[in-house]
């Protein structure tokens, strides 16, 4: 059973990294991939929250950087090395036919940190701002994808880092509920 699961993940990693490939995919998966082309934009969305946005706008960024910290912990200081899933860009287990777009790595591929983080960041955001839903999972969806396009991670690594932090997301924000829950009711008694 193992062995047909990886097959199918197999099979649809060289389908999304081989067969879709395209010159316009090419210099837009690497780009998306990469994080640090987005710090600039996300230190202004961070700053525009914290000044601009209110209450609401500093409990969103306080609690956004919480879930995202918990879900990139949790994925690859825990999860990672308790799995020890080689990637599929390892340089001694590459995949014949497959194009790596950003090089060979030899960290753990499973659960996809990248995943994890923008799931957990799309839930939660789509939390306090209901309107923007479809950029954030846009956004993550993206990510996803671009990090299979590479070559870094196989399918079920960007299933499973979603996963992981849409989980890190709904605990985060269920704690949050039961805080303010508490809060007025200790107001009330007052």
């Amino acid at each position: 059973m193992i062995n047909f699961l990886y097959n199918i993940d197999q099979a649809v990693f060289l389908f999304i990294n081989r067969d879709t490939a395209n010159p316009v995919f090419d210099v837009f998966m690497p780009f998306i991939t990469n994080k640090n082309n987005f710090n600039i934009l996300f230190v202004l969305i961070i700053l525009g929250l914290l000044i601009f946005g209110g209450k609401k706008g500093r409990i969103a960024v306080l609690l956004g950087l919480v879930i995202v910290t918990l879900s990139d912990q949790l994925s690859s200081a825990v999860i990672k090395p308790l799995i020890g899933r080689i990637r599929p860009c390892h340089p001694d287990f590459l995949i014949d036919g497959a194009r790596y777009l950003i090089g060979t790595k030899i960290s753990f591929s499973f659960p996809s940190s990248h995943a994890a983080n923008m799931a957990s960041a799309a839930t939660w955001f789509s939390y306090q701002y209901k309107k923007y839903t479809w950029i954030f999972v846009t956004i993550a969806v993206l990510v996803g994808y671009s990090r299979i396009y590479v070559g870094v991670h196989y399918p079920s690594d960007v299933l499973g880092g979603a996963v992981i932090g849409v989980f890190c997301a709904f605990i985060v924000m269920g704690a949050e509920r039961g805080i303010v829950k508490l809060w007025k009711k200790k107001l009330e008694k007052q």
